[in-house]
């Protein structure tokens, strides 16, 4: 399985970035769609995850800021998982990495390269 990160950038507080993983591959058995973080100096920080059936949850630190969501099949794009950043926070500055795996129960699975978020104050 491949995935491919994007949308990082540079942006102000209280601005915003929408965030893009695409997966391909052998991805038949995928049922759960994970976006961590990881700052330097800091361990690495489950952000937002969405189960096969659309189920979502997300960290408190950025409840109510960030929205995970999944592409359709009807525009092509159900490998494709999303999460809307808002109001976007100095300490929400990290590499952004997506993982997809056959369970959120289950650790491991497969990893992207991750994109780069940097918020300036």
């Amino acid at each position: 399985v491949q995935l491919q990160a994007s949308g990082g950038g540079l942006v102000q507080a209280g601005g915003s970035l929408r965030l893009s993983c695409v997966y391909s591959g052998t991805i038949f058995s995928i049922r759960c769609m994970v976006w961590y973080r990881q700052a330097p100096g800091k361990e690495r920080e489950l952000v937002a995850r969405i189960i096969d059936n659309g189920a979502t949850d997300y960290s408190d630190s950025v409840k109510g800021r960030f929205t995970m969501s999944r592409g359709n099949a009807r525009n092509n794009t159900r490998n494709t998982v999303y999460m809307q950043m808002n109001n976007l926070k100095p300490e929400d500055t990290a590499v952004y990495l997506c993982n997809v795996r056959r369970s959120c129960l289950a650790p491991g699975g497969y990893w992207g390269q991750g994109t780069q978020v940097t918020v300036s104050s």
